[in-house]
Protein backbone atom coordinates (compact mmCIF):
# COMPACT_ATOMS: atom_id res chain seq x y z
CA UNK A 1 0.00 0.00 0.00
CA UNK A 2 3.05 2.75 0.89
CA UNK A 3 4.45 1.61 -2.30
CA UNK A 4 1.67 2.39 -4.80
CA UNK A 5 1.51 5.56 -2.66
CA UNK A 6 4.77 6.27 -3.32
CA UNK A 7 4.92 5.19 -7.05
CA UNK A 8 1.57 7.81 -7.35
CA UNK A 9 3.55 10.30 -5.59
CA UNK A 10 6.54 10.20 -8.42
CA UNK A 11 3.89 10.07 -11.05
CA UNK A 12 2.15 13.21 -9.94
CA UNK A 13 5.78 14.67 -9.37
CA UNK A 14 6.46 13.91 -13.11
CA UNK A 15 3.17 15.26 -14.31
CA UNK A 16 3.84 18.58 -12.70
CA UNK A 17 7.47 18.49 -13.83
CA UNK A 18 6.16 17.85 -17.38
CA UNK A 19 3.65 20.61 -17.36
CA UNK A 20 6.23 23.35 -15.73
CA UNK A 21 8.55 22.34 -19.09
CA UNK A 22 5.15 22.55 -21.33
CA UNK A 23 4.35 26.17 -20.33
CA UNK A 24 8.19 27.34 -20.42
CA UNK A 25 8.43 25.52 -24.32
CA UNK A 26 5.36 27.36 -25.28
CA UNK A 27 6.99 30.93 -24.04
CA UNK A 28 10.31 30.43 -25.31
CA UNK A 29 9.09 28.93 -28.91
CA UNK A 30 6.51 31.85 -28.84
CA UNK A 31 9.78 34.25 -28.16
CA UNK A 32 9.37 35.41 -24.75
CA UNK A 33 12.82 36.69 -23.47
CA UNK A 34 14.57 34.43 -21.19
CA UNK A 35 13.65 36.69 -17.85
CA UNK A 36 10.01 36.39 -18.67
CA UNK A 37 10.45 32.83 -18.93
CA UNK A 38 11.73 32.12 -15.90
CA UNK A 39 9.37 34.57 -14.08
CA UNK A 40 6.18 32.53 -15.45
CA UNK A 41 7.92 29.31 -15.00
CA UNK A 42 8.81 30.19 -11.08
CA UNK A 43 4.99 31.33 -10.89
CA UNK A 44 3.30 27.83 -12.37
CA UNK A 45 5.89 25.98 -10.31
CA UNK A 46 4.61 28.06 -7.07
CA UNK A 47 1.09 27.10 -8.39
CA UNK A 48 2.03 22.92 -8.88
CA UNK A 49 3.36 22.87 -5.26
CA UNK A 50 6.95 23.10 -6.61
CA UNK A 51 9.66 24.24 -3.65
CA UNK A 52 11.37 27.09 -4.51
CA UNK A 53 13.97 25.90 -2.15
CA UNK A 54 14.29 22.76 -4.06
CA UNK A 55 13.87 23.55 -7.54
CA UNK A 56 16.93 24.36 -10.67
CA UNK A 57 15.65 25.89 -13.89
CA UNK A 58 17.80 26.01 -16.82
CA UNK A 59 16.33 28.27 -19.51
CA UNK A 60 18.49 27.45 -22.76
CA UNK A 61 17.22 28.50 -26.44
CA UNK A 62 16.63 24.91 -27.64
CA UNK A 63 16.69 23.22 -24.11
CA UNK A 64 14.63 23.67 -20.81
CA UNK A 65 15.88 21.68 -17.75
CA UNK A 66 14.16 21.73 -14.18
CA UNK A 67 15.48 20.00 -11.23
CA UNK A 68 13.86 19.17 -7.88
CA UNK A 69 16.26 18.11 -5.35
CA UNK A 70 17.24 17.73 -1.93
CA UNK A 71 19.76 16.30 -0.04
CA UNK A 72 18.40 12.45 -0.73
CA UNK A 73 16.10 13.04 -4.11
CA UNK A 74 16.69 13.95 -7.10
CA UNK A 75 13.98 14.55 -10.14
CA UNK A 76 15.04 16.11 -13.15
CA UNK A 77 12.98 16.44 -16.35
CA UNK A 78 14.36 18.47 -20.17
CA UNK A 79 12.01 19.47 -22.91
CA UNK A 80 13.19 20.46 -26.59
CA UNK A 81 12.35 23.60 -27.54
CA UNK A 82 12.30 23.57 -31.66
CA UNK A 83 9.70 25.74 -33.29
CA UNK A 84 10.27 29.00 -32.55
CA UNK A 85 8.15 32.12 -34.08
CA UNK A 86 6.77 34.95 -32.52
CA UNK A 87 3.04 34.89 -30.95
CA UNK A 88 2.62 37.34 -28.16
CA UNK A 89 -0.98 36.42 -27.30
CA UNK A 90 0.46 33.05 -26.31
CA UNK A 91 2.61 34.93 -24.18
CA UNK A 92 0.08 36.70 -22.94
CA UNK A 93 -2.39 34.30 -22.15
CA UNK A 94 0.15 31.95 -20.82
CA UNK A 95 1.09 34.81 -17.98
CA UNK A 96 -2.62 35.22 -17.33
CA UNK A 97 -2.76 31.53 -16.72
CA UNK A 98 -0.28 31.26 -14.11
CA UNK A 99 -1.82 33.60 -11.84
CA UNK A 100 -5.53 32.39 -12.31
CA UNK A 101 -4.12 28.92 -11.57
CA UNK A 102 -3.08 29.62 -8.49
CA UNK A 103 -6.01 32.04 -7.73
CA UNK A 104 -8.74 29.42 -8.66
CA UNK A 105 -6.93 26.33 -7.58
CA UNK A 106 -6.99 24.64 -10.87
CA UNK A 107 -6.69 21.07 -10.70
CA UNK A 108 -3.91 19.54 -13.02
CA UNK A 109 -5.98 18.48 -15.62
CA UNK A 110 -7.84 22.08 -15.75
CA UNK A 111 -4.25 23.55 -16.29
CA UNK A 112 -2.88 20.79 -19.15
CA UNK A 113 -6.31 21.46 -20.49
CA UNK A 114 -6.24 25.67 -20.68
CA UNK A 115 -2.08 25.15 -21.54
CA UNK A 116 -2.83 23.33 -24.15
CA UNK A 117 -5.73 25.58 -25.84
CA UNK A 118 -3.02 28.25 -25.41
CA UNK A 119 -0.29 26.22 -27.59
CA UNK A 120 -2.56 24.62 -30.16
CA UNK A 121 -4.89 27.78 -30.95
CA UNK A 122 -5.16 29.06 -34.42
CA UNK A 123 -3.28 32.41 -35.70
CA UNK A 124 -5.69 35.68 -34.89
CA UNK A 125 -5.15 36.30 -38.08
CA UNK A 126 -5.92 34.34 -41.52
CA UNK A 127 -2.34 34.05 -43.70
CA UNK A 128 -3.11 36.89 -46.20
CA UNK A 129 -4.28 39.35 -43.40
CA UNK A 130 -0.73 39.12 -42.23
CA UNK A 131 0.89 39.11 -45.29
CA UNK A 132 -1.42 42.13 -45.57
CA UNK A 133 -0.34 43.86 -42.47
CA UNK A 134 3.30 43.16 -43.09
CA UNK A 135 3.51 44.67 -46.27
CA UNK A 136 1.54 47.59 -45.31
CA UNK A 137 4.25 48.26 -42.21
CA UNK A 138 6.75 48.14 -45.01
CA UNK A 139 5.24 50.95 -46.53
CA UNK A 140 5.05 52.72 -43.65
CA UNK A 141 8.73 52.47 -43.53
CA UNK A 142 8.73 53.86 -47.06
CA UNK A 143 6.78 56.81 -46.07
CA UNK A 144 9.54 57.46 -42.78
CA UNK A 145 12.25 57.56 -45.23
CA UNK A 146 10.84 60.17 -47.63
CA UNK A 147 8.74 58.44 -50.25
CA UNK A 148 5.37 59.87 -51.35
CA UNK A 149 2.03 58.04 -51.12
CA UNK A 150 2.14 56.26 -54.44
CA UNK A 151 5.50 54.47 -53.63
CA UNK A 152 3.98 53.50 -50.06
CA UNK A 153 1.49 51.39 -52.07
CA UNK A 154 4.28 50.15 -54.51
CA UNK A 155 6.27 49.13 -51.41
CA UNK A 156 3.47 47.50 -49.64
CA UNK A 157 2.65 45.54 -53.18
CA UNK A 158 5.53 44.20 -53.60
CA UNK A 159 6.01 43.46 -49.80
CA UNK A 160 2.73 41.73 -49.57
CA UNK A 161 3.23 39.28 -52.62
CA UNK A 162 7.16 38.92 -51.65
CA UNK A 163 5.75 38.08 -47.61
CA UNK A 164 3.05 35.48 -49.07
CA UNK A 165 5.37 33.94 -50.72
CA UNK A 166 7.40 33.42 -47.79
CA UNK A 167 5.12 31.99 -45.67
CA UNK A 168 3.77 29.68 -48.89
CA UNK A 169 7.42 28.50 -48.63
CA UNK A 170 7.14 28.47 -44.70
CA UNK A 171 4.64 25.66 -45.03
CA UNK A 172 5.97 23.35 -47.52
CA UNK A 173 9.00 23.04 -45.20
CA UNK A 174 11.93 24.71 -47.08
CA UNK A 175 14.61 25.97 -45.60
CA UNK A 176 13.60 29.08 -43.48
CA UNK A 177 16.43 31.25 -44.16
CA UNK A 178 16.65 30.28 -47.81
CA UNK A 179 12.81 31.16 -47.87
CA UNK A 180 14.01 34.93 -46.36
CA UNK A 181 16.29 34.71 -49.66
CA UNK A 182 13.56 33.83 -51.81
CA UNK A 183 10.91 36.29 -50.63
CA UNK A 184 13.67 39.31 -50.22
CA UNK A 185 14.38 38.81 -54.02
CA UNK A 186 11.09 38.78 -55.36
CA UNK A 187 9.85 42.04 -53.51
CA UNK A 188 12.76 43.73 -54.38
CA UNK A 189 11.99 42.60 -58.23
CA UNK A 190 8.56 43.84 -57.53
CA UNK A 191 9.63 47.21 -55.98
CA UNK A 192 12.24 47.92 -58.91
CA UNK A 193 9.98 47.22 -61.89
CA UNK A 194 7.28 49.54 -60.25
CA UNK A 195 9.86 52.59 -60.77
CA UNK A 196 9.80 52.16 -64.76
CA UNK A 197 5.74 53.07 -64.45
CA UNK A 198 7.12 56.76 -63.64
CA UNK A 199 9.48 56.76 -66.67
CA UNK A 200 8.89 59.25 -69.36
CA UNK A 201 8.44 56.29 -71.61
CA UNK A 202 5.43 53.96 -69.65
CA UNK A 203 4.06 57.51 -69.14
CA UNK A 204 3.62 58.23 -72.36
CA UNK A 205 1.99 54.63 -73.40
CA UNK A 206 -0.16 54.83 -70.15
CA UNK A 207 -3.94 56.25 -70.29
CA UNK A 208 -4.35 59.87 -69.57
CA UNK A 209 -6.11 59.33 -66.43
CA UNK A 210 -3.77 56.53 -64.76
CA UNK A 211 -0.38 58.44 -65.40
CA UNK A 212 -0.93 60.82 -62.11
CA UNK A 213 -2.04 57.99 -60.34
CA UNK A 214 0.76 55.57 -61.02
CA UNK A 215 3.62 58.35 -60.68
CA UNK A 216 5.91 58.52 -58.38
CA UNK A 217 8.42 60.93 -57.68
CA UNK A 218 10.20 58.65 -55.17
CA UNK A 219 10.88 55.50 -57.51
CA UNK A 220 13.75 54.36 -55.95
CA UNK A 221 12.41 54.18 -52.22
CA UNK A 222 10.19 51.29 -52.40
CA UNK A 223 13.72 49.15 -53.01
CA UNK A 224 14.70 50.63 -49.64
CA UNK A 225 11.54 48.90 -47.67
CA UNK A 226 9.70 46.35 -49.45
CA UNK A 227 11.95 43.89 -47.58
CA UNK A 228 11.62 44.99 -44.57
CA UNK A 229 8.92 42.64 -42.71
CA UNK A 230 11.89 39.73 -42.52
CA UNK A 231 13.95 42.47 -40.52
CA UNK A 232 13.97 40.36 -37.17
CA UNK A 233 13.13 42.98 -34.85
CA UNK A 234 12.01 41.07 -31.95
CA UNK A 235 14.66 38.73 -31.82
CA UNK A 236 17.20 41.53 -32.40
CA UNK A 237 15.57 43.09 -29.09
CA UNK A 238 15.60 39.71 -27.12
CA UNK A 239 18.83 38.90 -28.32
CA UNK A 240 20.13 42.14 -26.59
CA UNK A 241 17.60 41.87 -23.57
CA UNK A 242 19.02 38.58 -22.93
CA UNK A 243 22.40 39.93 -22.92
CA UNK A 244 21.87 42.75 -20.46
CA UNK A 245 20.24 40.26 -17.84
CA UNK A 246 23.23 37.68 -18.43
CA UNK A 247 21.56 35.14 -19.98
CA UNK A 248 24.47 35.01 -22.26
CA UNK A 249 23.85 31.82 -24.07
CA UNK A 250 20.48 32.67 -24.85
CA UNK A 251 21.25 35.80 -25.84
CA UNK A 252 24.33 34.63 -28.50
CA UNK A 253 22.11 32.28 -30.11
CA UNK A 254 19.13 35.04 -30.60
CA UNK A 255 21.94 37.50 -32.29
CA UNK A 256 23.38 34.51 -34.45
CA UNK A 257 19.99 33.30 -35.70
CA UNK A 258 19.28 36.88 -36.45
CA UNK A 259 22.35 37.61 -38.01
CA UNK A 260 21.77 34.99 -40.13
CA UNK A 261 18.20 35.95 -41.18
CA UNK A 262 19.41 39.62 -42.17
CA UNK A 263 22.15 37.48 -43.95
CA UNK A 264 19.28 35.91 -45.91
CA UNK A 265 17.62 38.81 -46.75
CA UNK A 266 20.93 40.73 -48.01
CA UNK A 267 21.96 37.73 -50.47
CA UNK A 268 18.59 38.12 -51.64
CA UNK A 269 18.60 41.67 -52.29
CA UNK A 270 21.69 41.50 -53.53
CA UNK A 271 20.98 38.92 -56.12
CA UNK A 272 18.23 40.87 -57.45
CA UNK A 273 20.29 44.03 -57.47
CA UNK A 274 22.61 41.82 -59.31
CA UNK A 275 20.05 40.66 -62.04
CA UNK A 276 18.55 43.73 -62.45
CA UNK A 277 22.35 45.99 -62.50
CA UNK A 278 20.50 48.90 -60.68
CA UNK A 279 22.22 49.14 -57.11
CA UNK A 280 22.30 53.29 -56.45
CA UNK A 281 19.63 52.98 -54.43
CA UNK A 282 21.01 50.67 -51.83
CA UNK A 283 24.20 53.00 -51.23
CA UNK A 284 23.58 56.32 -51.86
CA UNK A 285 19.64 57.09 -51.94
CA UNK A 286 19.01 59.50 -48.70
CA UNK A 287 16.82 58.18 -46.30
CA UNK A 288 16.29 61.31 -44.25
CA UNK A 289 12.55 62.41 -44.76
CA UNK A 290 11.34 66.29 -45.24
CA UNK A 291 7.75 64.67 -44.34
CA UNK A 292 5.51 67.01 -42.26
CA UNK A 293 5.48 65.09 -38.46
CA UNK A 294 1.68 64.18 -39.30
CA UNK A 295 3.46 62.30 -42.16
CA UNK A 296 5.06 60.39 -39.53
CA UNK A 297 2.68 59.74 -37.64
CA UNK A 298 0.16 58.01 -40.15
CA UNK A 299 3.11 56.39 -41.25
CA UNK A 300 4.10 54.99 -37.68
CA UNK A 301 0.63 54.10 -36.71
CA UNK A 302 0.28 51.85 -39.93
CA UNK A 303 3.82 50.21 -39.32
CA UNK A 304 2.70 49.56 -35.61
CA UNK A 305 -0.29 47.82 -36.52
CA UNK A 306 1.31 45.78 -39.41
CA UNK A 307 4.20 44.00 -37.27
CA UNK A 308 1.16 43.40 -34.57
CA UNK A 309 -0.33 41.47 -37.22
CA UNK A 310 2.53 39.13 -37.57
CA UNK A 311 3.15 38.68 -33.82
CA UNK A 312 -0.48 37.78 -33.20
CA UNK A 313 -1.83 40.71 -31.12
CA UNK A 314 -5.46 40.63 -30.39
CA UNK A 315 -7.66 43.47 -32.21
CA UNK A 316 -8.01 44.98 -28.82
CA UNK A 317 -4.61 46.03 -28.23
CA UNK A 318 -4.37 47.76 -31.71
CA UNK A 319 -5.68 51.46 -31.15
CA UNK A 320 -2.62 51.41 -28.09
CA UNK A 321 0.26 49.87 -29.93
CA UNK A 322 -0.73 52.55 -33.27
CA UNK A 323 -0.52 55.41 -30.60
CA UNK A 324 2.56 53.67 -28.85
CA UNK A 325 4.31 53.97 -32.76
CA UNK A 326 3.46 57.31 -33.17
CA UNK A 327 4.56 58.19 -30.08
CA UNK A 328 7.49 56.59 -30.68
CA UNK A 329 8.55 57.49 -33.88
CA UNK A 330 7.96 61.35 -33.54
CA UNK A 331 9.65 61.69 -30.25
CA UNK A 332 12.65 60.19 -32.49
CA UNK A 333 12.12 62.09 -35.39
CA UNK A 334 12.48 65.29 -33.16
CA UNK A 335 14.96 64.19 -31.55
CA UNK A 336 17.17 62.92 -34.46
CA UNK A 337 16.05 65.33 -37.45
CA UNK A 338 18.16 68.43 -37.97
CA UNK A 339 16.17 72.06 -38.17
CA UNK A 340 18.96 72.48 -41.54
CA UNK A 341 17.29 70.05 -43.79
CA UNK A 342 13.69 71.38 -43.26
CA UNK A 343 12.58 69.64 -40.66
CA UNK A 344 11.56 70.21 -36.62
CA UNK A 345 14.11 68.78 -35.13
CA UNK A 346 17.07 69.13 -32.30
CA UNK A 347 19.76 67.35 -34.53
CA UNK A 348 20.87 64.92 -31.74
CA UNK A 349 21.54 62.02 -33.84
CA UNK A 350 19.49 58.73 -34.61
CA UNK A 351 20.88 56.98 -31.64
CA UNK A 352 20.10 59.38 -29.58
CA UNK A 353 16.63 59.55 -30.78
CA UNK A 354 15.91 55.81 -30.79
CA UNK A 355 16.92 55.36 -27.52
CA UNK A 356 14.77 58.25 -26.16
CA UNK A 357 11.56 56.95 -28.26
CA UNK A 358 11.93 53.49 -27.29
CA UNK A 359 12.39 54.84 -23.28
CA UNK A 360 9.26 56.89 -23.52
CA UNK A 361 6.80 54.60 -24.98
CA UNK A 362 8.10 51.37 -22.50
CA UNK A 363 8.06 54.01 -19.49
CA UNK A 364 4.58 54.78 -20.70
CA UNK A 365 3.58 51.22 -21.23
CA UNK A 366 4.66 50.32 -17.29
CA UNK A 367 0.95 52.41 -16.70
CA UNK A 368 -0.83 50.95 -19.73
CA UNK A 369 0.29 47.30 -18.39
CA UNK A 370 -2.36 47.76 -15.77
CA UNK A 371 -5.03 49.04 -18.04
CA UNK A 372 -4.76 46.49 -21.14
CA UNK A 373 -4.03 43.60 -18.86
CA UNK A 374 -1.71 41.99 -20.93
CA UNK A 375 2.62 41.80 -20.27
CA UNK A 376 4.47 44.83 -21.25
CA UNK A 377 6.40 43.00 -24.12
CA UNK A 378 3.21 42.95 -26.06
CA UNK A 379 2.57 46.66 -26.22
CA UNK A 380 5.95 47.61 -26.21
CA UNK A 381 8.09 45.51 -29.05
CA UNK A 382 5.20 46.31 -32.26
CA UNK A 383 5.26 50.07 -30.63
CA UNK A 384 9.20 50.20 -31.54
CA UNK A 385 9.80 47.89 -34.41
CA UNK A 386 9.24 50.73 -36.40
CA UNK A 387 12.34 52.33 -35.55
CA UNK A 388 14.42 49.05 -35.55
CA UNK A 389 17.46 49.95 -38.27
CA UNK A 390 16.31 47.61 -40.63
CA UNK A 391 18.40 49.17 -43.48
CA UNK A 392 21.66 50.05 -41.99
CA UNK A 393 21.76 46.32 -41.34
CA UNK A 394 21.27 45.46 -44.56
CA UNK A 395 23.00 48.19 -45.79
CA UNK A 396 26.22 47.25 -44.04
CA UNK A 397 25.89 43.82 -44.89
CA UNK A 398 25.41 44.46 -48.63
CA UNK A 399 28.79 46.90 -48.69
CA UNK A 400 30.80 43.62 -47.27
CA UNK A 401 29.36 41.24 -49.58
CA UNK A 402 29.75 43.10 -52.62
CA UNK A 403 33.19 44.76 -51.98
CA UNK A 404 35.36 45.13 -55.01
CA UNK A 405 38.85 46.24 -53.34
CA UNK A 406 37.78 49.75 -53.83
CA UNK A 407 38.78 52.71 -51.76
CA UNK A 408 36.27 53.55 -48.88
CA UNK A 409 34.41 50.30 -48.99
CA UNK A 410 34.87 49.28 -45.92
CA UNK A 411 34.36 52.22 -43.98
CA UNK A 412 30.89 53.03 -45.56
CA UNK A 413 29.81 49.03 -45.14
CA UNK A 414 31.47 49.76 -41.17
CA UNK A 415 29.73 53.19 -40.66
CA UNK A 416 25.99 51.71 -41.70
CA UNK A 417 27.31 48.58 -39.33
CA UNK A 418 28.36 50.69 -36.53
CA UNK A 419 25.46 53.16 -36.41
CA UNK A 420 23.02 50.06 -36.73
CA UNK A 421 24.61 48.47 -33.99
CA UNK A 422 24.11 51.48 -31.64
CA UNK A 423 20.98 52.43 -32.56
CA UNK A 424 19.63 48.18 -31.93
CA UNK A 425 21.61 48.97 -28.36
CA UNK A 426 19.76 51.83 -27.55
CA UNK A 427 16.55 50.58 -28.45
CA UNK A 428 16.79 47.65 -26.44
CA UNK A 429 18.07 49.96 -23.69
CA UNK A 430 15.24 52.05 -23.85
CA UNK A 431 12.83 49.13 -23.53
CA UNK A 432 14.39 47.34 -21.08
CA UNK A 433 15.71 50.01 -18.81
CA UNK A 434 12.55 51.34 -17.77
CA UNK A 435 11.63 48.31 -16.67
CA UNK A 436 14.07 47.73 -14.79
CA UNK A 437 13.79 50.55 -13.10
CA UNK A 438 9.83 50.23 -12.33
CA UNK A 439 10.24 46.97 -10.80
CA UNK A 440 11.41 48.55 -7.76
CA UNK A 441 8.01 49.47 -7.25
CA UNK A 442 5.94 46.62 -8.82
CA UNK A 443 8.16 43.45 -8.10
CA UNK A 444 7.75 43.84 -4.43
CA UNK A 445 4.20 44.26 -4.67
CA UNK A 446 3.72 40.63 -6.84
CA UNK A 447 6.22 39.36 -5.08
CA UNK A 448 3.99 39.98 -1.70
CA UNK A 449 1.17 38.79 -3.06
CA UNK A 450 2.59 35.32 -4.87
CA UNK A 451 3.61 34.57 -1.50
CA UNK A 452 0.44 35.10 0.27
CA UNK A 453 -0.67 32.90 -2.46
CA UNK A 454 2.13 30.57 -1.67
CA UNK A 455 1.48 29.98 1.71
CA UNK A 456 -2.30 29.78 1.66
CA UNK A 457 -1.24 27.00 -0.67
CA UNK A 458 1.14 25.37 1.33
CA UNK A 459 -1.52 25.48 4.40
CA UNK A 460 -3.52 23.53 2.41
CA UNK A 461 -1.08 20.67 1.38
CA UNK A 462 -0.44 21.59 -2.24
CA UNK A 463 3.17 21.52 -2.14
CA UNK A 464 5.66 18.36 -2.69
CA UNK A 465 7.42 17.02 0.11
CA UNK A 466 10.56 15.31 -0.99
CA UNK A 467 10.79 13.58 1.95
CA UNK A 468 7.86 11.39 1.46
CA UNK A 469 9.59 9.39 -0.71
CA UNK A 470 11.48 6.36 0.05
CA UNK A 471 15.10 6.37 -0.81
CA UNK A 472 16.08 3.96 -4.58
Amino acid sequence: MVENQMESSKRTLRRKLDLLLRTGQILMESSADTSRVKRNMERTAAYLGLPKENLHINIDYYMLQVNVSDEFHSFSKMQRCDKHVINMLAIQEVSKLSWRAIQKDYSLDKYEEELEKIANGKHYYADWMIAVGAGLACGGFCIQFGCDWTAFFYASIAAILGNRLRMFLNHSGSNLYANFAVAAFVSTILAWLSSFLSTPDVQAALPEFLRPILFTKTPWHPLLACALYIVPGVPLINAVNDLLDNNINTGLVRATNTLLIVTAMSFGIMLAIKCGSFDGFAKDLSTIPDHPFYFYAIAAAISAMGFATIYNIPYRLMPWIAVGGIICVCTRNFIFLEPSSGNIGLGLGIVVGSLCGSALISIINIKAVHLLHTPHQCITIPAVIPIVPGVLMYRALYGFMGMHGVVGEVTHAMSFAINGSLVLICIALGVAIPNIFARKWIAPHRKAKLARMIDERRKRGKFVDLHSFVVD
